[in-house]
């Protein structure tokens, strides 16, 4: 397989396992910023897309796959399913990524994993109840709360859109000060 042969000859990933190199919640799930902006720069050999719905719809599952290039992997689970699954992704020798489109989802594989020890927000947009926190963050005060329950629970939760772009603490994200 290509990526794993890519990750072969780079030497940040010879002779080691990479396990999943970032978890992060976006409600995009699949879509050019996971792609290009993180998986090239993290040069990703694939993608879990963890979301009760999705896993259930091959339609869904399919629009999903035509977004990633073709020697990049993409596996489809339930919270369930994903923390039954979660050890032999982290010993995949590529590097991964972990996505979820919501805080409840993550919260709940976090329960059935507590293995996860950092979150990334990504893309949360803006719905009824939500108020701005960044340019690409909006959160209710239920999710808010769910964020402030991780990181007492020892989960380091931040917001970064790319990786170019500074880690923004959760303290930071809920301020709403660091875009403005």
């Amino acid at each position: 397989m290509p990526s794993i042969e890519r990750c072969a000859r780079s030497p940040r990933c010879r002779g080691r396992s990479v396990a999943i190199e970032l978890f992060r919640i976006d409600d995009r799930l699949i879509h050019g910023q996971v792609v290009v902006g993180w998986g090239q720069p993290l040069n990703l050999g694939f993608i879990a897309l963890v979301d009760d719905e999705v896993a259930g719809s091959e339609w869904e599952q399919e629009l999903y796959r035509m977004g990633v290039p073709p020697e990049m992997d993409v596996y489809f689970a339930t919270p369930d399913d994903a923390s039954r699954q979660l050890e032999a992704w982290q010993a995949d020798q590529r590097p991964g990524v972990l996505l979820t489109g919501d805080i409840d989802t993550m919260r709940r594989l976090i329960e059935l994993s507590p293995s996860i020890t950092a979150v990334n927000l990504g893309g949360i947009h803006h719905r009824a109840g939500r108020t701005l926190k960044l340019r690409y963050v909006y959160l209710s005060p239920q999710e808010e709360e769910a964020l402030r329950a991780l990181e007492r629970k020892g989960v380091a939760v931040s917001a970064q859109d790319v990786p170019s772009a500074r880690a923004v603490p959760l303290e930071d994200v809920l301020r709403g000060e660091a875009d403005r």
